[in-house]
């Protein structure tokens, strides 16, 4: 494990003044990350609860209503990973879903007292911000002298290109303050004397970590795996390694033993409990970094904004690599320049980090390597790694954001080494250096995410009419359906559960499930008739044909649900496209007869046996 320079040949004590310059450095680094993260989510800002993100509606949504739930679930006694609100009567296991649990817990007061939306954003702002921060302090504190180095390694891997897109809308991803926090209290168990302390703090921050970001932490997890094993390898280091490996593993295990005391319920609805299942409901191929991505620009970034993003990505929330060719050669000189100037215990460091940036680098591409949008056919390593339990409801695209924090500890490190260079050498060299990190980083700049507006939620569910029609705890269903696509019923839900209205359930809804091929999952339930045809109107703008035995399969399918009331608001929300809302009201009304108009909804009541 690498050791900090202040610990091997660290200066003096610093004087007060310098220490008052330090503190003026870390507080300008903590303005300059909260002024970024505003700045990315400024579309948001200007109105919070009319505002969405434009590529993402659906995944906002559902974060949404995962704190809405979480708060809801704390102060009403219920289980916060496994609901019947959604997907009735199935219900969702939400401990394979990225249930926020910590989150929706810490943030219920501000959820209650101004609404999902609003702390949906500020968790996302604080997200940004504090992953910077945590990055900064690790860098400053632990591994390089200069503050200047730290904070520009930090700042670029808080607002990376992965960490920029994953900004549309996921809180899990952008959560990236775990990392450093990880990798801090990781390294702490190698001390002598406190193995049971750090191993008790390092079981907590897993525990928390899994309630975020479960996938991230496996990401982490297998990163620190494989820096260890080739860092203690190195000849350099093994006499060292040798002699932390006993406290190590002592911390190491009672680590295991505090997080999985904290996670047993949870790892038991992961992986035994209802509602489960195995793999992933996406296509690792096509959820796989495009070998070109890494050259490439993205699309939320000064040079994206000029023309020279790309579409490599399979989505604008997976631009987990596209640093760009500048970048690329910068980290290649940077890590000649330390290798070259390095004793054999640094070599040590710097051949750990590189041996991760590359294998996950490759692993990133999937199965199947392709290039510039076109599949090779090449088989890759991840083909195999794939198949196995855990890694194969990882996709694989998102292993490149791995190496992000590789080059900002480069970076971090070889500014870190200029400036501590002789003056005489250092103005030789500085303004080369000085033009290389501009042309590799100033393209990168972020830029902020783009915004809509999004329909708003229809006064019949803002000022409570919809308790004159569904009995407490019954079921309400917009049509269409709610799924990824149709988030409204879950929208809907939210406000309802944050405004302490009641609750009431919704068939269908926008989660990772059971029902996908070979066993797999899906996002969502599998589609029956009336959610089928219902979508069919929506897309197409066509009324289907119907027939006697079309009503007896709708009429099965809102008793198999029990639906009190079918909803159709005057606008609906499409996350994908536009919703054709009269064809949807005229078959809703060829299936389930004229509608009532209540406040500012079409509304069908339908009979209960």
């Amino acid at each position: 494990m690498p050791t900090s320079p202040s610990v091997t040949t660290g200066p003096a004590p610093a004087s007060p003044p310098r220490t008052v310059r330090g503190r003026g450095i870390d507080l300008i680094v903590v303005l300059a990350a909260l002024a970024l993260a505003v700045w990315v989510t400024s579309g948001l800002w200007r109105d919070p609860n009319v505002r969405t993100i434009t590529v993402n509606s659906s995944d906002q949504a559902l974060f949404e209503w995962l704190l809405a739930f979480g708060g809801h679930a704390l102060t009403h006694g219920e289980n916060p990973l496994f609901t019947y609100l959604i997907n009735v009567p199935d219900g969702v296991n939400l401990a394979v879903n990225t249930s926020i649990t910590v989150y929706a817990v810490v943030f219920a007061p501000l959820t209650y007292l101004v609404g999902p939306p609003v702390t949906f954003l500020v968790i996302l702002t604080l997200n940004l911000a504090a992953t910077a921060v945590a990055w900064y302090v690790l860098f400053s504190r632990q591994l390089v002298r200069s503050r200047l180095a730290a904070a520009v390694g930090a700042l670029f891997i808080a607002y990376s290109p992965g960490m920029v897109s994953h900004a549309n809308a996921h809180l899990n991803w952008t959560a990236g303050w775990l990392v450093p926090l990880l990798i801090w209290r990781a390294f702490a168990l190698r001390r002598p004397g406190h193995w049971l302390r750090d191993g008790v703090i390092l079981g907590v921050l897993v525990a928390i970590a899994f309630s975020i970001a479960a996938e991230g932490l496996f990401f982490t997890a297998l990163a620190l795996g494989l820096f260890v094993i080739v860092w203690s390898l190195h000849p350099a280091r093994r006499a060292e390694a040798r002699a932390a490996l006993p406290n190590f593993l002592r911390g190491l295990a009672v680590t295991a033993v505090v997080a999985g005391a904290l996670l047993a319920y949870p790892l038991w609805l992961h992986f035994a409990g209802p509602q489960r299942f195995h793999g992933t409901g996406f296509d690792p191929v096509t959820h796989s970094e495009d070998i070109a991505a890494f050259g490439a620009y993205p699309r939320r970034s000064i040079a994206g904004e000029a023309g020279l993003g790309t579409s490599l990505a399979p989505n604008p929330t997976e631009e987990n690599s596209f640093f760009g060719i500048p970048l690329l050669l910068l980290t290649v000189v940077c890590f000649v320049a330390l290798w070259r100037r390095a004793d054999p215990a640094r070599r040590a460091t710097l051949w750990a980090l590189a041996a991760v940036a590359v294998i996950f680098g490759v692993l990133s591409w999937g199965p199947v390597a392709k290039f510039d949008g076109g599949r090779t056919d090449v088989p890759m390593p991840f083909d195999v790694l794939g198949q196995l339990p855990v890694v194969n409801a990882a996709l694989p695209a998102r292993l490149a954001l791995v190496v992000a924090p590789v080059i900002g500890l480069l970076l971090a490190y070889t500014l870190d080494q200029l400036r501590s260079a002789p003056a005489r050498r250092r103005r030789s060299t500085e303004v080369a250096w000085s033009i290389g990190f501009v042309v590799a980083l100033l393209p990168l700049l972020p830029t902020p995410l783009l915004t809509d507006e999004r329909e708003p939620i229809p006064r019949f569910i803002t000022a409570g009419t919809w308790r004159d029609y569904v009995s407490s705890g019954g079921v309400l269903t917009p049509v269409p359906t709610a799924v990824d696509i149709y988030p409204d019923g879950q929208r809907w839900q939210a406000y309802a559960l944050s405004h302490r209205q009641g609750e009431f359930r919704i068939p269908a809804g926008f989660f990772l499930g059971p029902g996908g091929p070979d066993g797999r999952g899906r996002i969502g339930p599998v589609p029956r008739p009336f959610s089928a045809l219902m979508d069919q109107a929506a897309r197409t703008g066509l009324v289907p044909i119907v027939t006697d035995g079309t009503l007896r399969e709708v009429r099965a399918d809102l008793a198999y649900w029990r639906v009190e009331a079918v909803v159709l608001p005057d606008q609906v929300h499409g996350a994908k496209f536009a919703v054709d809302q009269d064809a949807v009201r005229r078959t809703a009304t060829a299936l389930l007869g004229e509608p009532q108009r209540v406040d500012d909804v079409w509304l069908w009541r339908v009979p209960q046996d």
